[in-house]
């Protein structure tokens, strides 16, 4: 890109040049702000001092937003300003303000890094292959003139471990949490995107749009088109979805994601009307489309319903990956949403370009801490100052994406290692048998849970940590070596038993264990897995119909599943209202229809509330998100019927 670069004349604006350099960026301008009257010394400086930024007439960001716009005026083809940000949020947050209000993008490379090996690596030389010498006085006693520069190279000082000649960049290792309390300033793209009316689901009239809702306090929202169908420490858990060949989804059309797209968040938004409730009071979104070529379309319209101004508290976390819907008859788009009652919330949104994670320069933020759980975006083996996916295939893009996520973690003094209660891996279908292997073998000192989805394109892997972070704010280096798990609380309200379940246990308790992986922490956080393989399925219905075949054999699995969920709840203390995440993944090779697949849980989860006396909602709308996928498994394999997937937390 051709960069403009913010410059004060010291050494971080200049080495911050230097950076973008070696990043292959062009710089075409510099641009500096001075007072208007120098002898008089300018002590409000907002930059320095200010705790948040609201456009304030005559203030230096303003003036930095008029200067940058003349430059722009000037040279259009500027994509870019740099910036020599290095432990200052505050600097950061006003300039990717302005850059967002002008469309252009923050690189702010040294933000955050070790300052100590900075000034080694800034410690260096100049030397000059060629120069002249102006003069501007010829005096016989005292000529005055100028050194005149035009060439020159850098090289390192003696007994300097810098490396710059070489164009070798050091990573940082720590990153900053900042909370967003509100005062976000409007952008002029912001204004673009929401100039036209946002869409209500009543401009879909002949759309037949479904939803699904978990919880009380903190719950999620699913919602999705309805199509007529035709049939480290092992602390957490880690699933792998695994994402279908593109070209399965060739007749997928532009028109039909944008409209189902637009049809599903307008459904999720009056659903948060109708409960008092706005965009702001979302914590995380999944996006699921069905195809990812589509990705810059569906961004489109997820940017006229999510807007920093609608969410000014922060905007959510998200992950965006593709799945089978269209098989599965749910249309081109899938949204499920995390929100809570409260407006209490920690947000991580980091939009300029950096050596420490990758930024998100769209309305997602990286992470968003709600009590004592962080959720983290989705994270791709990207490399942060380039924004490019790493080379060496799966492997080598997970090691990456999971130091990208540590990098945020540690944003929170946190670690993905010693902290992660639930950790969801995508893995691409084009992944060969050796490749997803090898992947499992990355993550062998996790347990291993495996779900397939249909992520393409390049990725071949994104994964999607969920932390425990305390309250106390606790966590340190000699923390890694501590295991968070607890054991079951004992007390609180719990799932009413009944003469359902008794029946239920007698026939079922004996496979828990083979098919059920629960970590609790400290009677807060419940997350578990339910694995069903075909040598589980054979034992809850001895028979040997095909499960395509037999919809007693389904409907068996699915009263499984329940119990299982319910046994989950009870004897860890939770309640159905502390549930705040269920997904039931399935395989689309079984060729069955989602919403057969809904209606089978449904019925099971109806029965179940019935014999319970109400413990459990029964009001016609469901407490579960079912989603097609490519296969699943707990080993590389990838071979279950079906998994579920159960996240409850007492906020």
């Amino acid at each position: 890109m051709e960069v403009m670069a913010l410059v004060s004349g010291g050494k971080d604006s200049c080495f911050s040049m230097m950076r973008c350099l070696d990043y292959g960026h062009k710089v075409v301008a510099l641009a500096n702000l001075i007072p208007l009257d120098d002898a008089v010394d300018e002590l409000d400086s907002y930059m320095d001092h200010a705790l948040k930024y609201s456009v304030t007439p005559g203030d230096e960001v303003e003036d930095m937003f008029a200067l940058l716009s003349e430059v722009k005026r000037r040279i259009p083809s500027i994509g870019a300003v740099s910036s020599g940000a290095i432990a200052s949020d505050y600097q950061r947050l006003r300039v990717e303000s302005v850059c967002s209000r002008l469309g252009l993008v923050s690189l702010a490379y040294m933000w955050k890094q070790d300052q100590t090996q900075l000034l080694e690596e800034m410690n260096a030389r100049i030397v000059l292959d060629d120069f002249e010498v102006i003069l501007q006085s010829a005096d016989s006693i005292a000529s005055v003139g100028i050194l005149h520069p035009l060439a020159f190279h850098v090289e390192a000082k003696p007994g300097s471990s810098g490396s710059i000649e070489d164009g070798t960049i050091a990573q940082e290792s720590s990153s900053c949490l900042y909370e967003v309390n509100g005062g976000i300033v409007q952008t002029d793209v912001e204004d673009k995107q929401t100039r036209n009316p946002t869409p209500t689901s009543d401009a879909y009239p002949s759309m037949d749009v479904c939803i699904s809702k978990t919880g009380k306090t903190l719950f999620s929202i699913g919602c999705w088109t309805g199509k007529s169908s035709s049939a480290s420490k092992g602390i957490f858990y880690v699933h792998f979805v695994f994402l279908s060949p593109m070209s399965t989804y060739n007749f997928i059309t532009s028109i039909g994601l944008k409209a189902d797209l637009a049809a599903v968040l307008s459904r999720i938004q009056n659903k948060l009307m109708e409960d008092g409730l706005t965009w702001a009071n979302v914590l995380y979104v999944h996006l699921y489309i069905s195809s990812m070529k589509e990705f810059a379309l569906a961004n489109e319209v997820y940017v006229s319903f999510i807007t920093e101004k609608k969410c000014h508290l922060g905007v959510p976390s998200r992950s965006t990956i593709e799945l089978p819907l269209v098989q599965a008859g749910l249309g081109n788009a899938y949204v499920e949403v995390l929100v809570s009652n409260d407006l209490v919330k920690k947000v991580l949104h980091v939009q300029s370009i950096s050596c420490w994670a990758p930024s998100c320069i769209g309305p997602y933020s990286q992470a968003t801490l709600y009590g004592e759980i962080l959720y983290m975006a989705g994270q791709l083996g990207l490399d942060p100052p380039t924004m490019k996916l790493c080379p060496g295939g799966a492997t080598a893009q997970l090691e990456l994406a999971l130091r990208n996520s540590e990098a945020v973690a540690n944003a929170f003094k946190s670690s993905i290692f010693s902290s992660a209660i639930h950790f969801l891996v995508y893995c691409s279908a084009h992944l060969t048998s050796s490749e997803k292997e090898e992947v499992e073998h990355e993550l062998q000192n996790s347990y291993i849970a495996h779900l397939d989805s249909s992520r393409t394109g390049s990725a071949c892997v994104e994964i999607k940590p969920t932390l425990y972070v305390p309250a106390d704010n606790g966590y340190s280096d000699d923390d890694d070596d501590v295991d968070i798990t607890s054991d079951p609380e004992t007390g609180g309200s719990k799932p009413a038993s009944s003469k359902v379940l008794s029946e239920w246990s007698a026939r079922y308790s004996d496979l828990h264990d083979s098919c059920c992986l629960v970590h609790t922490v400290t009677g807060k956080i419940c997350s578990a897995v339910v694995s069903i393989t075909n040598g589980i399925a054979s034992k809850i219905y001895s028979s040997t119909e095909q499960l395509q075949q037999s919809e007693e054999h389904l409907k068996a699995i699915a009263r499984f599943c329940v119990f299982q969920i319910a046994k989950i709840l009870i004897d860890n203390g939770f309640t159905w209202d502390s549930v705040t995440m269920l997904r039931f993944y399935y395989s689309v090779e079984h060729s069955l229809a989602a919403d057969v697949l809904s209606r089978m849980f449904s019925e099971a989860f109806a029965e179940l509330g019935k014999a319970t006396g109400g413990s459990l909602r029964t009001d016609g709308v469901p407490v579960f998100n079912v989603l097609p996928v490519s296969g699943s498994g707990r080993s590389a394999s990838m071979l279950d019927i079906l998994t579920c997937e159960l996240l409850a937390s007492k906020a």
